[in-house]
């Protein structure tokens, strides 16, 4: 049994900026049975959204969150809401960007304890739905494994659930794999609802380039199109193995398997145990001396390892983020030997620094540190993966 929300200490405190949140019974009403069915809840524009419940005046206006709110600094844009994401503005754009695109918007700053507490009561209200097993992925989505014999009503049951205890709308994807049921929500926003299936994926999938199916994104569609393969449909039709050569003997035949709509089709509540922590820190004033990268990299390696610390378990792996100005991003990562010792971690991360490009000025630095797994850890690198 999972507890009320009212005992949950991060929606005891959200009353002080989040005053819309219903805390009574969310009201189980018994087990459900039927065929198995997968459903991917996505919260539309979610931060803006809980923006919107703090200062209801602000809605149907273009809002823009991000960094501290002041586009003068360097940040980049968190979320938009549909008004402003009209005028082309979307996450990860620069937030002096976004602010010359659309100069009547609202810029706020980021509330993480916000947008924590909010996603709280909407994981709460899906794991007391009847009969669900709840997957969360982010602070805004989840999927949710039922049996029922009518999913959309399921669905919209959720939806009204959602509704009345945060008032916040989502849209639910209905499939009979994860990736399905991901795709499917991007047709149902905004507060949609939409199916997709073995026996229409193909159809409704068929023609989308092949950056639009969750897992694969804009590098690996390049490297496909070098191939030949640039639709859904295309990946589909291509043997696993053909793939092999250029993406291994597991991604290969992984992304073919994607191009069908294929995968895990069992939501999975296991507790996600994190694979690494990370820190980045964007500089309001471009680095430039050695000494100063050298005092960064300590200052990040050292709150990076209070998160790892309360993991309890040894570092692995470290990657170095660089952002170079004006705005150009490169990763640098290497295996290290397992260890507990900070020391040892400091040093292999200031050795990274030696793969950076010399004489360029350093916007931002980020530093993240793989930690070895435990054995009781769910598999797989994404949620789509068969066999976790």
């Amino acid at each position: 049994m999972h507890p009320e929300l009212v005992d949950s200490p991060a929606q005891q405190n959200q009353s002080r900026w989040w005053p819309y949140c219903h805390s009574q019974d969310v009201g189980q009403t018994g087990a459900v049975s039927g065929i198995p069915w997968v459903l991917h809840v996505d919260l539309d524009q979610f931060i803006a959204a809980v923006e919107v419940l703090r200062r209801p005046e602000l809605a149907g206006k273009p809002i823009i969150v991000g960094g501290r709110g002041d586009p003068t600094e360097r940040a980049v844009v968190s979320t938009a809401s549909y008004e402003a994401r009209a005028f082309g503005v979307g996450s990860g754009m620069p937030l002096r960007i976004a602010a010359r695109k659309v100069p009547d918007a609202i810029i706020l700053p980021v509330d993480q304890e916000a947008y924590l507490a909010a996603s709280e009561v909407v994981m709460t209200t899906l794991r007391s739905q009847p009969g669900a097993t709840v997957q969360v992925l982010g602070w805004d989505e989840a999927f949710v494994g039922v049996e029922t014999d009518d999913p959309v009503a399921y669905a919209k049951q959720i939806q009204a659930a959602v509704l009345e205890q945060t008032q916040l709308h989502c849209s639910v994807g209905i499939g009979d794999t994860l990736v399905r049921a991901k795709n499917a929500t991007d047709f149902g926003k905004p507060a949609g609802i939409f199916t997709l299936t073995k026996e229409n994926w193909l159809d409704i999938m068929g023609a989308k380039p092949t950056k639009e199916l969750w897992g694969v994104g804009p590098k690996v569609s390049q490297r496909l199109a070098k191939h030949g393969i640039t639709t859904v449909a295309e990946l589909a039709a291509t043997e696993p193995q053909d793939l092999v050569t250029e993406f291994g003997p597991k991604m290969g035949p992984w992304y073919a398997q994607l191009g069908r709509g294929e995968g895990a089709s069992e939501v999975d509540d296991t507790p996600w145990v994190a694979r690494a922590h990370g820190r980045e820190t964007t500089f309001q004033q471009d680095l430039t001396e050695p000494a100063q990268i050298s005092d960064a990299i300590k200052e990040l390696t050292a709150r990076v390892l209070e998160d790892v610390a309360a993991e309890g378990r040894p570092v692995v792996g470290l990657t170095l983020k660089v952002r170079y100005a004006p705005f150009f991003t490169k990763t640098y990562a290497r295996k290290i030997p397992e260890t507990f010792d900070k020391d040892q971690v400091l040093t292999q991360a200031l050795d990274l620094t030696a793969k950076m490009e010399p004489d360029r000025p350093i916007r931002l630095l980020g530093l993240r540190a793989e930690m070895a797994m435990p054995e009781e850890a769910r598999k797989g690198h994404t949620p789509t993966r068969s066999g976790w």
